[in-house]
């Protein structure tokens, strides 16, 4: 089987290791931006012959950019189409078009949960695509439900496109030590994390806030963002700036050295009109290094935890601070919780895993093409 597989997000190396285990069972040619926004893409690693970085117009808009003579992507002949956009993208109606002049069947990816009023000219490109293609994927139930909602009627798979390699992400007490000294955190008794954005609906300053009720504890926060000046203020005025430590943006190919050394990780997001948490790669990351996780309620955090986490209602600081609490006064919690947590990844998150439920997908869909 020959599949051309066609994302944006392929611009990151890190995001690329599920890509190897497809192209260990199938003929994989993969496809993305040269830039995303005003970066460039990672540099295609030897070991990754199938990864081809090319030209594209409008780098770094989601649903705006389109590639420059796509034309040359099927010059291999796939059998097979993986958009991995969503179907109002403007590339995803392009590469259908594609797909079209040539026969070849193509399918398309949906994060989006929110039943959303998609507007013009996007509407008709999601109608085109919905037409055109012949099987979706979405990451999540929520991403499933908003897609036969707005009329999607086809072969439809539910499979969590956001895996992790458990043997680069897992439990390491060298790390652990070495990463706490690092931070000249070696003798606190309890250190928090957080990993993404630093902006408003991530809900990171109730985290700040909770830390007030944990005096022995330490916050890391990994990442940056426009709230960072407003969280750091808000540090300052709770007296709380000597434990919370701004580490800055963290290279995703580098989140495995520094998970081992928390306590636990926080994924305190908070849901908008506009938004809801999509996934949460932080959390899947962090229990594969068996690291405790608390999530809020917002979007697809609950089901990602399962019963290998605490759950707490979004926006419920108070919830917050009890969950961490008992967190810090237990580590056979902790232990537990870590445990579960590392065995719920490798049923369900591992790269092995999804791409292995990919290519069954693929396989129903061009059998069925063919009875």
């Amino acid at each position: 089987m020959r599949v051309l597989y066609v994302s944006k997000a392929m611009t990151t190396g890190a995001y690329r290791d599920k890509l190897h285990e497809l192209a260990a069972q199938i003929e994989l040619r993969a496809v993305a931006p040269r830039r995303w926004g005003g970066q460039p893409a990672d540099a295609v690693a030897q070991d990754q012959p199938w990864m081809q970085l090319v030209a594209a117009a409008f780098p770094g808009h989601n649903h705006f950019h389109v590639y420059r003579r796509p034309a040359r992507f099927f010059e291999n002949r796939p059998d097979l189409v993986h958009i991995d956009e969503e179907p109002y993208s403007a590339v995803t109606g392009q590469l259908a078009r594609e797909c079209r002049q040539r026969n070849v069947p193509f399918v398309f990816f949906a994060w989006q949960n929110i039943v959303k009023r998609i507007p013009q000219p996007f509407l008709a490109l999601r109608g085109y695509v919905f037409r055109q293609a012949c099987g979706a994927i979405a990451g999540t139930a929520e991403a499933a439900a908003v897609l036969r909602a707005w009329g999607w009627t086809g072969p439809l798979a539910v499979i969590p496109q956001v895996g992790v390699d458990a043997r680069r992400f897992r439990p390491d007490p060298a790390k652990r030590a070495a990463m706490r000294a690092r931070l000249r955190m070696g003798n606190a008794t309890f250190v928090i994390g957080y990993g993404g954005r630093l902006v408003r609906e991530k809900g990171v300053h109730l985290l700040v806030q909770a830390l007030r009720a944990l005096p022995a504890a330490r916050l890391v926060l990994l990442g940056d963002g426009p709230a960072r000046p407003a969280l750091e203020s808000a540090a300052r005025e709770a007296g709380l700036r000597d434990r919370v430590l701004f580490k800055g943006s963290v290279p995703a190919g580098e989140m495995a050295d520094w998970l081992p050394a928390l306590d636990t990780l926080v994924l305190p997001s908070l849901t908008t009109p506009g938004w809801k948490e999509q996934f949460g790669r932080i959390l899947v990351e962090a229990m594969a290094c068996g690291v405790p996780v608390v999530g809020s309620s917002s979007g697809e955090i609950p089901r990602v935890i399962g019963d290998a986490g605490i759950v707490v209602s979004e926006g419920d600081s108070g919830a917050l601070s009890a969950a961490l609490d008992s967190l810090e006064a237990s580590p056979a919690l902790r232990a537990t919780l870590g445990e579960r947590g590392r065995a719920r990844v490798l049923d369900k998150y591992t790269n092995e895993r999804i791409a292995r439920d990919t290519v069954c997908f693929y396989r129903s869909l061009l059998e069925g093409a063919t009875a």
